[in-house]
């Protein structure tokens, strides 16, 4: 059990460094679009999630979720003007609502155990 949780915590505090990275990358060059640092945050939560899979620990679906959700409306946000559709993604509200959304289903989840 306490190797699983150092395990854990190796893999979140990477996660972190990984953030502040691409968060310093996205402050020193504001000509990037600002679907990569979203598509970004996307695949280091995603990419947590499978090195937890493969050391046997416990997948955060709710990481995993956000993880996904945040690489597909990056990419959707990249995309769109492609194809001439003028068409504003709020994705912070949207992840807003998840968090939100997934806080009260796993609230509900655990009352009912």
């Amino acid at each position: 059990m306490e190797n699983a949780k150092k395990l854990n915590q190796i893999f979140e505090t990477i996660s972190w460094g990984a953030f502040f990275v691409l968060w310093g990358f996205t402050l020193l060059f504001p000509s990037l679009p600002n679907a990569i640092g979203t598509i970004g945050i996307g695949l280091i939560l995603i990419s947590m999630n499978i090195a937890r899979s493969r050391n046997g620990l416990p997948v955060s679906v709710f990481t995993m979720t956000l993880g996904i959700l945040a690489v597909l409306l990056g990419s959707l946000e990249l995309v769109l003007p492609y194809f001439n559709i003028s068409f504003e993604i709020p994705y912070f509200a949207v992840l807003l609502i998840v968090f939100g959304g997934s806080l009260i289903t796993r609230q509900l989840k655990e009352s009912r155990n």
